[in-house]
């Protein structure tokens, strides 16, 4: 997915400002446009927390009804430097990307792409395509051991599960009570979709390692004694074992968790950095059709690079 919703150039990472054990944070979403009908609700960055472990990225769309709409229209773009995570609750994701990749992602199904040094994609309802559609798109930051690596494409529609009185959890990535998803990671990093019933109490375990966050997806949950309506992302901080959780109504969740990100990256537009100039030449590679290949079969043109501002880059580490 590409962000719509272009920031200022910002170093971020770094655990300067990671809390040393459990906080609430409540962070408000911003909406903003995507290709097609799809409108997102951006959670991270945020203006108050840019990052959950190597979590770089969060948008939450839907549940939307596109019965009679084009749904997700994404036109090609560059990424680089990042893994995109495709995670749906109703509707399909056509992917198609520069490795010659077509795969229709569904739902509870990962759609794991490493960008690596340079890919480029899009993503698209299909024709025809369910009636609604409601997901999360997730970027991870790739630390710099890896970040030049070739790019790939996975698709696992089959993630192991952990199970408990009122609770059923997919492993998207990482590990949680045991259970590893196949999705390859590069950093310590935890990623479970959470589907409670109603009435539902527990305490699900953690890596009190971890830095944690947790979006509602759906119904309404209470989190460590916090109320979250549908599209709220809390983010808990540090030092936890276990996470208490209750489900007022049928809901489901995301968990996002992992070891804070030690490295001071550059974020803009659709490329994860370490320096402005590099910044600078992947845009330039892009509008030059250089190094990031290019998306076959997707009808339409391929999306243009904003400009970039001609402003310095400001430290602000994972807070603002």
């Amino acid at each position: 997915m590409s962000d719509a919703d272009v920031p200022s150039p910002s170093v971020r990472g770094g655990r300067t400002d990671t809390p040393g054990g459990p906080v609430h944070e409540l962070l408000a979403p911003r909406e903003t446009a995507l290709g097609g009908s799809t409108v997102v609700r951006r959670l991270l960055p945020n203006l108050g927390r840019r990052m959950v472990g190597a979590w770089a990225f969060v948008d939450h769309y839907g549940p939307d009804d596109i019965a009679d709409e084009p749904g997700m229209q994404v036109p090609p773009h560059p990424h680089m430097g990042l893994q995109t995570v495709s995670w749906l609750h109703a509707g399909e994701v056509l992917h198609r990307d520069s490795l010659g990749s077509l795969r229709t992602v569904r739902p509870r199904e990962l759609g794991l792409m490493t960008s690596g040094r340079a890919i480029s994609h899009s993503e698209e309802s299909p024709r025809p395509h369910a009636p609604l559609l409601h997901g999360a798109q997730l970027w991870v930051a790739l630390p710099d051991a890896h970040r030049h690596r070739e790019p790939a494409f996975e698709h696992h529609a089959d993630l192991p599960t952990v199970s408990a009185p009122g609770l059923h959890a997919t492993v998207i990535l990482g590990t949680l009570d045991g259970a590893t998803s196949p999705g390859t990671t590069h950093t310590p990093i935890v990623g479970a979709d959470l589907t409670l019933a109603a009435a539902t109490d527990l305490h699900l375990p953690l890596d009190p390692d971890f830095e944690y966050a947790v979006l509602t997806m759906s119904g309404r949950t209470t989190v460590d004694g916090v109320p979250l309506d549908p599209g709220a992302m809390l983010y808990l901080g540090t030092g936890r074992r276990t996470l208490p959780l209750h489900a007022d109504t049928d809901a489901t969740l995301l968990l996002l968790g992992g070891e804070p990100f030690e490295e001071k990256l550059v974020m803009w537009w659709n490329f994860i950095g370490r320096t402005g100039e590099e910044i600078l030449q992947a845009r330039n590679d892009w509008e030059t059709g250089t190094r990031f290949g290019e998306v076959h079969g997707y009808d339409g043109a391929r999306l243009h690079a904003p400009a970039l501002p001609d402003i310095p880059l400001k430290a602000r580490g994972r807070v603002r």
